[in-house]
């Protein structure tokens, strides 16, 4: 996968990867996504976007599938730095593309800021775990109108505990209940006395904490379930609407999709 400055050829595809991306993990009705992509990620926007001398914009190409799979948009503000969307393709998660994304924007911004924070909707059900990982706390909340709506926004700040590197404080695996991580490698033992491999790129959501995809092979190319990261356990299920839920503590991720949209989310 190649990151890469994005051109005019990318917009299109662009937009369209941000309301996949919303679609999925955004509590939002579709006319509320269809503005934010059409304000946000138009031709237009995202042109005087790129001629921003004080924005980073990075695009993810895979080279197998030839298309772009995900963006992210930054922007500097004197000494601070800020990741204002991170989008990534439904169809290409778990393979650490965020991730790369991520860390390249928090690198080219801190070229010249102090200090980097990251913003995320409300709304984004997948988004909140995701900057936590990286060592950032939610300290704020504000409002942002986009077109005619007003939607809450929440702002992640740098911890002043966390100056490690992320992927650093991941290897430690001291912040994960009941696994152990050696060499990179985080596994856990179910109650059966298997063990198994966590992979911690491969993440959903959950009430109390993110979900890790568990897999009987090092590899990762059998799924065993998910481990859930609020106790430890490996004893969860997923229905036909890929809710997850632990049975040992009752955390929960319910998937978002267009089917799954009812006005009780406005």
């Amino acid at each position: 996968m190649e990151l890469r400055e994005p051109t005019s050829d990318d917009t299109e595809r662009m937009r369209e990867v941000a309301q996949s991306a919303m679609t999925t993990s955004y509590a939002l009705s579709p006319q509320q996504i269809e503005t934010i992509a059409e304000e946000q990620f138009g031709e237009e926007r995202l042109t005087r976007t790129f001629d921003d001398s004080d924005a980073v914009v990075l695009v993810a190409e895979s080279d197998e599938w030839d298309t772009v799979v995900g963006f992210v948009v930054g922007e500097r503000d004197g000494s601070e730095g800020e990741v204002r969307w991170l989008m990534v393709d439904p169809e290409h998660r778990g393979a650490g593309v965020g991730t790369q994304l991520f860390e390249a924007a928090v690198e080219s911004l801190r070229e010249n800021a102090e200090h980097v924070s990251a913003t995320t909707l409300e709304a984004n059900t997948e988004g909140h775990d995701f900057f936590e990982q990286f060592g950032l706390e939610r300290t704020d909340e504000r409002r942002v109108d986009i077109g005619d709506e007003s939607l809450v926004e929440y702002v992640y700040v740098e911890s002043e505990a966390a100056d490690e590197a992320p992927t650093e404080a991941a290897e430690e695996g001291d912040d994960l209940p009941n696994a152990e991580t050696r060499d990179g490698v985080t596994t856990a033992t179910t109650e059966d006395g298997e063990e198994v491999y966590v992979d911690r790129d491969e993440v959903e959501s959950g009430t109390d904490g993110p979900f890790y995809a568990a897999y009987t092979d090092e590899e990762h190319t059998e799924q065993f379930g998910y481990y859930c990261s609020n106790c430890g356990s490996l004893d969860t299920t997923m229905d036909n609407v890929e809710r997850i839920e632990c049975a040992e503590c009752g955390n929960t991720h319910a998937s978002r999709s267009n089917e799954e949209y009812d006005e009780s989310y406005l």
